[in-house]
């Protein structure tokens, strides 16, 4: 009889090996919906922006949104990619949307669902550089139509608002393209119909625009102010039940007054001059993102205390705005830490450890610190 080689026995080894690993690795904690919760709170429209997106452990998901629910904050946005969704055309894989969407009705919470990100299929070339993630055609609104129509109608009993599309008035966010308020109406009102046709009740917001100063021309993108007139000029105002934007501080105060010339929290308030100028005043504005960045790396960062304190002003703020229907802090956490500045955007940090903010958020929202 022959003996084993070397070979035959580190194979047998390997195999071995991974017998055992396959038998007594740990694999995923068993997640259930568990019995229905409230969130308990006294600010209705406290939110938080969380990024689940490329969260693939469902205890994980789970644990974030008890976080938002513990911490007091009724509202989430959360981004669900029309790319990770459809990635090819007409097969629909809702496996991971259906884990946030469900654990998040099982918290209490109420959620926003950002819509964007263009799969290959549906853009003209995708192995030009040039067509990115985030470039749509006209050739494929009615493919983004059909995508908005199966998410209202698979979720109407769960998801009452969709945001269109993420600050169109960046290059980047159009697919480092000129941004074009014209166009991003186009989809818009293809959009809106599709969403209305699966639900009547669904509340569709437009714009998510984002704060910035770049003027006509820029390749970078568009003054929010210039573009949401700009939509309005399009024809937008039958298209949207609700304003999406965003409300960064960067280095200024929470109480430092709007200005046209400057990127602050209450610039919020210009883009509301801009409805009202426009006849559009019985809208309300979804506040999408906003907040202020405490890294010490970061040139528009705050000081740690500073940025609790403009939190914590900003949350009571829009308490007496009958305007203003809900405003999502960026960001609860993410996945993983990136080792940047972005790190101190969030809440939680990846291992779920309440960061100081989250603990003065939570006191502050707390139903006996009502006054």
């Amino acid at each position: 009889m022959n003996r084993p080689t070397r070979f035959d026995v580190a194979l047998r080894v390997a195999l071995l090996l991974i017998f055992v690993l396959a038998v007594e690795w740990p694999g995923e904690p068993l997640v259930t919906l568990g019995s229905p919760q409230t969130v308990v709170t006294n600010n209705p429209k406290a939110g938080v922006h969380t990024r689940l997106t490329d969260e693939g452990a469902t205890w994980k998901i789970q644990r974030n949104l008890q976080l938002v629910r513990e911490m007091g904050a009724p509202w989430i946005v959360e981004f669900f990619p029309w790319a990770y969704i459809e990635s090819n055309k007409n097969s629909f894989d809702w496996w991971h949307t259906d884990q946030v969407i469900d654990h998040a009705h099982a918290q209490g919470l109420k959620v926003v669902a950002r819509l964007g990100l263009v799969p290959a299929w549906a853009r003209p070339d995708p192995l030009d550089k040039e067509t990115t993630f985030n470039y749509i055609d006209p050739d494929h609104y009615a493919d983004f139509g059909d995508f908005v129509y199966a998410f209202v109608d698979r979720y109407k009993d769960r998801v009452d608002h969709i945001i269109i599309w993420n600050e169109p008035n960046l290059s980047f966010e159009w697919g480092l393209r000129p941004v074009d308020a014209q166009a991003y109406v186009d989809l818009l009102k293809v959009a809106y119909r599709r969403a209305k046709e699966a639900n009547p009740n669904v509340v569709v917001l437009a714009g998510a625009l984002a704060p910035t100063m770049e003027p006509i021309g820029s390749p970078a993108g568009l003054n929010d102010l210039i573009y949401l007139q700009q939509m309005y000029e399009a024809g937008a105002k039958d298209y949207f039940d609700a304003l999406s934007a965003h409300a960064y501080g960067l280095l200024a105060p929470m109480t430092e007054p709007p200005d046209p010339s400057r990127v602050n929290f209450r610039r919020i308030e210009l883009l509301r001059d801009i409805m009202l100028r426009n006849g559009d005043g019985g809208k309300d504005v979804y506040i999408t993102e906003a907040g202020w960045n405490d890294s010490p790396r970061w040139n528009q960062a705050v000081k740690p205390q500073q940025r609790i304190e403009y939190t914590l002003q900003a949350l009571d703020w829009i308490k007496d705005k009958d305007w203003i229907k809900m405003l999502a802090l960026w960001a609860f956490s993410y996945p993983q830490a990136t080792r940047t500045f972005s790190d101190n955007w969030t809440f939680v940090t990846d291992d779920f450890r309440p960061k100081p903010i989250y603990d003065e958020v939570k006191k502050q929202l707390a139903i006996n610190n009502d006054q």
